[in-house]
């Protein structure tokens, strides 16, 4: 009976962590069905607020998920106020062509867009993330120095 219990208890702490290193399910400020204009309309404030995009796909990354989850803990502290934050499954767009817009062809790219009046002014991309996530001090440095020089220019606060 015992044995049978702890069976049990592996196979269900086995099948949660399975869960939570399962990639995000689309998330942000406007939702797939939705364009960029109607975005920009719902508020006046995004229409001078940069974007940084995070994009996956449907490969298997052993790291993305938690590359993922950093960006947006870094996120949450440091650019709520300051830019949108959008993941998005690329695999999946069938509306908005941001493979061919912005080259994604990894499991897991960042592309930071710079937005002022409504209009995109170039963008950046963030490649490789995956494989920065054995130290977050270091992973947090790059990310956010990538995100200040092209988006901000030091303006975090960092």
């Amino acid at each position: 009976m015992i044995k049978i219990n702890m069976l049990a208890a592996l196979l269900l702490s086995v099948s949660a962590a399975t869960v939570s290193a399962q990639l995000p399910q689309y998330e942000g400020g406007y939702t797939p069905s939705q364009s960029l204009e109607e975005y920009f309309a719902a508020s006046d404030e995004n229409e001078n607020k940069s974007i940084i995009y995070v994009f996956f796909n449907n490969e298997p990354c052993e790291n993305c998920a938690q590359a993922i989850e950093l960006i947006e803990n870094i996120y949450n502290d440091y650019y709520a106020d300051e830019y949108s934050l959008f993941l998005i499954n690329y695999a999946e767009d069938d509306d908005y062509n941001f493979i061919e817009t912005y080259n994604l062809s990894h499991p897991l790219e960042v592309v930071l867009v710079r937005i002022n009046d409504g209009a995109s002014f170039g963008f950046q991309k963030i490649e490789d993330l995956q494989n920065q996530v054995d130290d977050s001090a270091i992973f947090t440095s790059n990310f956010t120095n990538e995100v200040n020089d092209f988006l901000g220019n030091g303006t975090s606060g960092l």
